[in-house]
């Protein structure tokens, strides 16, 4: 069963806005798009570039790097050159305001 960990607060994102959290060793991407927060892996399948820090765009992210594109939603690659092996490992999804309380 997942476990909730508290990395943030609704107030401290804005809709189509990304954050760079640490979680167990880990660097995650966490966003807000409307009322959801969805969080992915940080880094970027094409060449490690930092997807906290790219462009949101509706549901979609681009690595500020090389403009790979990915599903905040999913982790899906949208566009390349985004590796669409592995997409960008997707940690936790949820539609309710809560989970980044």
């Amino acid at each position: 069963m997942p476990k909730f960990m508290k990395v943030a607060t609704p107030d401290e994102l804005e809709d189509q806005q990304g954050k760079l959290v640490e979680l167990e060793g880990q660097e995650i991407a966490l966003f807000r798009v409307e009322e959801a927060f969805h969080a992915l892996s940080d880094t970027c399948t094409h060449r490690g570039g930092p997807l906290s820090e790219g462009t949101v765009e509706g549901a979609e992210v681009t690595c500020p790097w090389h403009g790979a594109r990915f599903d905040i939603k999913t982790g899906a690659v949208m566009g390349l050159p985004g590796d669409e092996k592995s997409g960008a490992t997707n940690r936790s999804s949820s539609s309710e305001r809560q989970t980044a309380a």
